[in-house]
């Protein structure tokens, strides 16, 4: 017995090790993780899934089709690297250098981007849901609405309410933006935060003579200044029954 289970593992670990070398450069991987510096190496497919990469000197390198997911790659040097279709899952980004880095297509979901550059970076197709600290040089206000509403969507009404803020910073007239903080904001018991952003919506709303706006925010006021004890009643809709479906009145106020 102890034969054959010796001899699976070393027929696994052959096709592992074929698989790897077919993936990537062994010898470029091992001289990464050993001295942090490949620059123009050919990475490609290359397995550093929590690899510890911090500062590294990536520049140039290739690595399309990387899993990277949940390394650390803070201040690394990536300028001008091909990371399309690499897989970043959670990686912390924070001060890395992207300048003119190819990104198209790559999975930076739950990434950590602080301070991270990416200047000329192309980004077709790179997907952020989720990542923390996204510079307003690589996303619209409406991407940052979309990935709020999908928050709320899953219940993270606090990553939801960050989105929404950002949206606010990188476009200070949004109404749909304060619309659906106030709302975020309401269902975490903000009732404060939420009236300050409706009176905001509204505002806008009706500068903009956005009418489906000002209803919408007027009866979300209005649930806002009804007392927590006032039970409701056959005939008096509350907020959220007004609203039907909560994602849908979102999604109104996010331009195609």
């Amino acid at each position: 017995m102890k034969s054959q289970i010796l001899a699976i593992a070393t027929f696994l670990t052959t096709i592992g090790m074929t698989a790897i070398a077919q993936a990537a450069n062994t010898e470029q991987v091992k001289q990464l993780l050993t001295t942090k510096k490949c620059e123009n190496c050919d990475l490609t497919g290359a397995g550093l899934v929590m690899a510890d990469l911090s500062g590294a000197n990536l520049s140039g390198a290739n690595l399309t089709g990387a899993n990277l997911s949940r390394a650390n790659l803070s201040g690394a040097d990536l300028r001008g690297a091909n990371l399309s279709g690499a897989g970043l899952f959670g990686v912390n980004l924070s001060e890395a250098k992207l300048s003119g880095a190819n990104l198209a297509g790559a999975d930076l979901r739950n990434t950590y981007l602080g301070n991270a550059e990416f200047n000329s970076a192309y980004l077709n197709g790179a997907n952020f849901q989720g990542a923390i600290g996204i510079p307003l040089q690589i996303a619209q206000p409406e991407d940052f609405y979309a990935w709020g509403v999908a928050e709320a969507q899953k219940g993270n009404k606090q990553q939801a309410i960050n989105y929404f803020t950002q949206a606010i910073a990188a476009k200070p007239e949004y109404a749909g933006a304060y619309f659906a903080r106030g709302v975020a904001r309401y269902q975490i018991f903000d009732r404060q935060g939420a009236f300050q952003d409706a009176q905001m919506a509204e505002k806008l709303f009706t500068s903009q003579n956005n009418s489906s706006g000002i209803q919408t925010t007027q009866a979300f006021i209005k649930e806002l200044q009804t007392p927590y004890t006032e039970k409701v009643t056959t005939g008096k809709p509350s907020f959220f029954d007004f609203l039907g479906s909560l994602s849908s009145v979102l999604l109104q106020f996010l331009p195609f």
